[in-house]
């Protein structure tokens, strides 16, 4: 059933987001390693020799952010797969205090620190980017999901979870977009 919930809940972003790129002008988060709703290439997945099913090198995508709504100060930036460890499934990647003059990321930059996001706390317990160990089986869906916020670039402090920043966003966000990659064991 919460299966099911997170499902309904990736799709309901899914057509959100591709209704919103239909519109000229409209605040979108896009990537040239893949595009909205296929699969991940394999080096983006996790990079992990004591796992099997991280059978990647690690590296995070390029994204590119476009047309931010007006009065912007900063961007959250979360990476979520709804399927993974049932019932709560997986936070690869939480940034925020993202500047809002930052357009871009360039392929490997979230791999590792960076001055142009704060790093929060993924499940893995890490400030930066950490790409999908899929088991075998059903591919999983990961939700890249950009918030614009009003919030000063350095208002949240390090370290937060997902949960701690959708939580201090509350009242914040000015719009989202998003995009989301299938991966599976290949």
């Amino acid at each position: 059933m919460l299966k099911r919930r997170w499902l309904l809940a990736a799709a309901t972003t899914a057509l959100l987001v591709s209704h919103q790129a239909l519109a000229a002008g409209a605040f979108t988060l896009t990537s040239s390693g893949f595009k909205d709703g296929e699969r991940l290439p394999q080096k983006f997945a996790g990079n992990n020799k004591s796992n099997p099913n991280c059978v990647g090198e690690n590296i995070s995508p390029e994204l590119t952010i476009s047309n931010p709504p007006e009065g912007t100060k900063s961007f959250a930036l979360l990476m979520f797969d709804p399927e993974g460890r049932p019932p709560g499934g997986v936070s690869h990647f939480v940034a925020y205090g993202i500047p809002a003059s930052v357009s871009s990321f360039a392929e490997g930059e979230m791999s590792k620190p960076s001055d142009k996001f704060v790093g929060g706390q993924s499940t893995m317990k890490l400030a930066t980017y950490f790409g999908p160990c899929t088991p075998p089986g059903a591919p999983h869906h990961y939700t890249f999901t950009l918030m614009a916020t009003d919030l000063d670039p350095k208002e949240l402090k390090e370290g937060l979870t997902r949960e701690e920043v959708i939580k201090a966003l509350d009242g914040h966000v000015k719009s989202a977009t998003g995009l989301i990659g299938t991966f599976s064991h290949p």
